[in-house]
């Protein structure tokens, strides 16, 4: 059976999905007379889009595709039938989206290894007051000058760009444009536009700080989405004929893959004493930051990661009252009820409230993977096998569970 012709109709299925759901599609860069034939119709229906998604993935077994790109179509075509299932009205179960779409079982944090997290980072920011209060002073002062913003991206990008060429192949052409963005319910966001460009928004409402900056470049950028994006294009797309990787779904397995990697940046692209590092550039800038201290309040912090799955679980799975998620959110992260709401946004938006499981078990997943390299491989090895490969989550996670038994099953 002709698997191009498989491949042809997911991709048009994405497209008919982004015209009942603007901006599922995050970004298309194959044959724009897909794009313009799927304009042209009349107005898709769900229900007949999931039982498309259905019929795909029936005939997907007897198709002349390799392995690897049928393990990645079978995963992508569950979640486009359930993106188009819930458009059509269906319910479905938080718990049960959340696996359709990223291949991944979540449940609830510990208390525990929240208490634990908050210990730490008592030790590390001793002193006078509650942890609250001292952890908005340290944040207070490590706030990047909201007119110097754009130029403090610049050079984390420029410097990131340096360390991810030597490392990592791109293309000669390749470039990101950054923009200040205000009232959206991210940080940061990638728009690759195709032919190895990105346009980058920043966030100025969220008040960035200089040690979060160099993570979120790291992560819109280099070697993060940009960097993901610009070696598909030319490594599956271009040299290999994987014409599915053209198409980048919102809520498909590829959003955990993407986001776990572009979380997991810093670490490949700079790793231990990334806080000095990070110093010396903002020192340039005749910015103050303390690159160690940063390391250790991140490090401290890191306990906390799954506090914003565990409020989305509150909202969707239990339907907690969206002011009980937000005191949630401020007793275990510790941060004031403006930002609390800020990321209720987020969790509670119709397109992106499944979303927050992408960084939590993207990065809890991603980095169990990358830790099981083999003693001669670096870790800038297996990073690329992220970059370059057409991998999935369950791929993944039968390496970390045939390693690592117990880690799939660890709550905290």
């Amino acid at each position: 059976m002709d698997g191009d012709r498989i491949v042809r109709e997911y991709l048009m299925l994405g497209l008919r999905l982004d015209r009942l759901s603007p901006g599922l599609v995050d970004s298309f860069t194959g044959d724009r007379a897909l794009r313009r034939a799927v304009e042209g119709e009349p107005k898709p229906h769900p229900v007949a889009l999931g039982r498309h998604a259905a019929l795909l993935r029936r005939e997907l077994p007897g198709t002349d595709l390799e392995p690897e790109r049928k393990r990645f179509l079978d995963a992508h075509l569950v979640a486009v039938e359930t993106i188009a299932r819930k458009l059509a009205g269906v319910r479905v179960g938080f718990v049960d989206e959340v696996r359709a779409y990223f291949q991944v079982d979540i449940a609830p944090g510990h208390p525990d290894t929240y208490r634990r997290a908050h210990a730490g980072l008592d030790e590390v920011l001793p002193g006078p007051g509650t942890l609250v209060e001292r952890l908005a002073g340290y944040r207070a002062a490590d706030a990047v000058p909201p007119g110097r913003l754009k130029e403090t991206v610049h050079a984390l990008s420029s410097a990131l760009r340096d360390r991810v060429r030597q490392r990592f192949e791109l293309p000669a052409h390749e470039v990101v444009e950054y923009e200040v963005v205000t009232d959206k319910p991210w940080s940061g966001f990638n728009y690759y536009l195709g032919g190895f460009r990105s346009r980058v928004a920043i966030n100025a409402d969220l008040g960035h700080r200089m040690s979060n900056l160099p993570h979120l470049v790291a992560h819109e950028s280099y070697p993060g989405h940009h960097t993901e994006h610009c070696r598909k294009e030319v490594g599956l797309v271009g040299k290999r004929g994987h014409a599915e990787q053209a198409l980048f779904l919102i809520n498909t397995p590829q959003c955990l893959m993407a986001e776990g990697m572009a979380e997991l940046g810093l670490h490949a692209a700079v790793g231990a004493g990334w806080g000095p590092w990070a110093e010396e550039i903002m020192a340039d800038l005749g910015l103050r930051m303390d690159g160690e201290q940063a390391e250790r309040v991140e490090n401290a912090l890191s306990g906390l990661l799954t506090v914003r799955q565990d409020a989305a679980l509150m909202l969707h799975d239990r339907r907690a009252h969206p002011d009980d998620v937000v005191d949630f959110l401020c007793r275990w992260l510790l941060i004031p009820e403006r930002r609390a709401r800020h990321m209720l946004q987020f969790l509670g938006h119709p397109l992106w409230r499944a979303y927050t499981t992408t960084y939590v078990e993207g990065v809890r997943l991603l980095r169990a993977w990358l830790d099981l390299r083999a003693p001669a491989d670096t870790l800038g090895d297996r990073y690329l096998r992220l970059l370059d490969e057409p991998l999935v989550p369950a791929a993944l996670t039968a390496e970390v569970q045939a390693a690592v038994p117990w880690l799939s099953r660890d709550p905290g």
